[in-house]
């Protein structure tokens, strides 16, 4: 019977000690220039130490015009290495897996933030976003393969490319958005040849046991639930992924694809097939009966978001107490200061609704 404090082996790279991983989130503690604070070293290092068998980073941006957000962790230049060393470093000290999630915003990227237009995979009236030209593909292509190379460098176990959201992997996968005419545009394959040809660099450039993740979303955002399970296992057949990580907004939702109706989505993604690479589900995962369902369904690894943030050491206090439930929202300031949250963070979950106490 498989259980949270099993450990997780993988195709490339080290084991996790367990199947708890603290999912890639938001926080905006870095500085302006993308370099790492203490604030961020404190916020992740505690999950480390709190048991978490995985430790990503929030999205790390590639290339300067790819910032999504205030105070976003960079990782396209050299200057960020001394930062990601430390971090890291930091993380590893308590035997955990650590990787630096790779992003770039695309058409979400503010232009009051960029200080120019955003760019995407086709012009986007709505944001103002410009279209890439085949030559500024390849340019995005190597910028998250020089990333990896620098997150290699600093001595984080692995990467993973963030392909959802609606920022710019997913968005060459949306049909609706995407309407180039060269090789990334048109079949899914097209689409999603981004990708593959970052995953390929990867492998061909970073040492043969560095992890290699994929976030994916089944449905918003242009995804359609098919074509996001071809892309699916596209990238369990390239055998250059260890980790399949999908949001999927809430764990036990059902597809709103008719084609799916009355499927949960974590049945359509399990039943997959799937070979040696692992399954993590994110969404709503509140309680250690939830994190052990998502198991049963056939998951590998449970990506916890709300309850890491409110609960710094989750799978230590499941170890102690089978039935744990996170901290009742909303959450104290001064609660969630002691949880390793910098003011800077605590600010942007008051955002919220119902997280932070008045």
């Amino acid at each position: 019977m498989t259980t949270l404090f099993d450990s997780v082996s993988f195709a490339h790279g080290t084991s996790m000690k367990n199947r708890f991983m603290l999912a890639p989130l938001t926080n905006q503690q870095s500085h302006v220039d993308g370099r790492m604070s203490d604030d961020e070293f404190r916020w992740l290092t505690m999950r480390a130490e709190g048991g978490f068998g995985l430790t990503m980073t929030c999205a790390s941006h590639v290339d300067p015009r790819g910032q999504g957000f205030p105070g976003q962790l960079g990782c396209f230049g050299d200057q960020h290495l001394e930062g990601l060393s430390r971090l890291a470093h930091g993380l590893k000290e308590h035997g955990t897996l650590a990787i630096v999630q790779l992003h770039h915003a695309g058409r979400r990227s503010p232009v009051d933030l960029i200080g120019q237009s955003p760019v995407a995979p086709s012009i986007d009236e709505g944001t103002g976003a410009v279209a890439l030209t085949t030559q500024e593909v390849h340019d995005l292509v190597e910028s998250f393969i020089a990333a990896a190379e620098r997150a290699e460098r600093a001595g984080f176990d692995g990467v993973e490319i963030h392909g959802a959201h609606d920022y710019i992997v997913c968005e060459f996968l949306n049909s609706e958005l995407n309407v180039r005419t060269d090789q990334y545009g048109g079949s899914v394959e097209n689409r999603a040849r981004i990708i593959f040809e970052i995953a390929s660099g990867i492998r061909e450039r970073c040492r043969p046991n560095f992890h290699l993740a994929l976030r994916l979303s089944p449905e918003m955002f242009g995804m359609k639930t098919r074509e996001v399970m071809e892309i699916y296992s596209m990238a369990v057949d390239c055998g250059h992924f260890d980790l399949i990580d999908m949001s999927l907004w809430s764990v036990f939702k059902e597809a709103s694809d008719p084609e799916f109706a009355g499927q949960r989505l974590i049945d359509i993604f399990a039943s997959l097939p799937r070979g040696d690479v692992r399954l993590a589900v994110a969404g709503h995962l509140y309680n250690a009966d939830d994190m052990r369902a998502c198991l049963d369904a056939g998951a590998d690894i449970v990506a916890l978001g709300r309850a890491a943030i409110t609960n710094h050491d989750v799978p230590l206090l499941v170890a102690e107490n089978p039935s744990f439930t996170m901290r009742e929202l909303p959450v104290s300031r001064a609660t969630l200061a002691k949880e390793g949250l910098g003011e800077t963070f605590i600010t942007y979950m008051s955002g919220w609704k119902g997280f932070v106490q008045d």
